[in-house]
């Protein structure tokens, strides 16, 4: 799962996700929800590319790439 704005994009990898929540509580615009014990950005999240679910996330299963010009 991933999400593009600008020259980033999310990327979710369900696999390593074990359901902590510490993303879905950090992020300041709500994106993101647990479903069956998953991240997923919510449909029309609002993501703005913050960083802050990377940043707290212990299995690496939620970052920001930077895409390619």
């Amino acid at each position: 799962m991933s999400r593009v704005a600008g020259r980033k994009k999310l990327v979710i990898e369900p696999a390593w996700c074990k359901g902590c929540g510490i993303c879905v509580a950090f992020c300041p615009k709500s994106a993101l929800e647990l479903v069956g014990e998953k991240v997923r950005l919510k449909e029309n999240g609002g993501c703005i590319m913050c960083g802050l679910c990377e940043m707290r996330c212990p299995d690496y299963a939620i970052y920001l790439e930077n895409l390619e010009e």
